[in-house]
């Protein structure tokens, strides 16, 4: 069920972020179990003056090559399977892509079942 957007900047090849968009669905259906062929991903590769990014937050000094990973995903997941998932997807990225720890930012957005229509305008999750 997880919708994923990654805004980055042009700093990124479209190989590249493709290539991240891949480790992002990978690391969604190892730590949280979505389901295969369940990838929706909105991609977009900015011009760097048009994130309006701060240089640093919370110790993390960000580049040009920031990934903003935006998921919307089904509420019920622990803070702890959170955490595994940030830890991993964030590890994996920097192993598989080799962009920095610090540029990996992730925002999960957790909606209710009745909130996806996956096309015939049907809520096919709706109980």
């Amino acid at each position: 069920m997880p919708m994923v957007r990654i805004d980055t900047t042009d700093e990124w090849t479209h190989e590249g972020v493709i290539a991240v968009g891949e480790v992002v669905y990978d690391v969604l259906m190892d730590v949280f179990s979505v389901p295969e062929n369940d990838k929706f991903q909105i991609i977009n590769r900015h011009p760097k003056e048009n994130l309006n990014v701060a240089p640093n937050f919370h110790d993390n000094e960000y580049s040009e090559k920031i990934l903003i990973i935006q998921i919307f995903l089904n509420h019920g997941r622990t803070l702890s399977l959170k955490k595994q998932f940030y830890q991993t997807l964030a590890s994996q990225l920097v192993e598989t892509v080799g962009c920095r720890a610090d540029d990996v930012v992730i925002n999960l957005v957790e909606v209710t079942k009745e909130n996806w229509s996956f096309g015939q305008g049907l809520a096919q999750l709706a109980d």
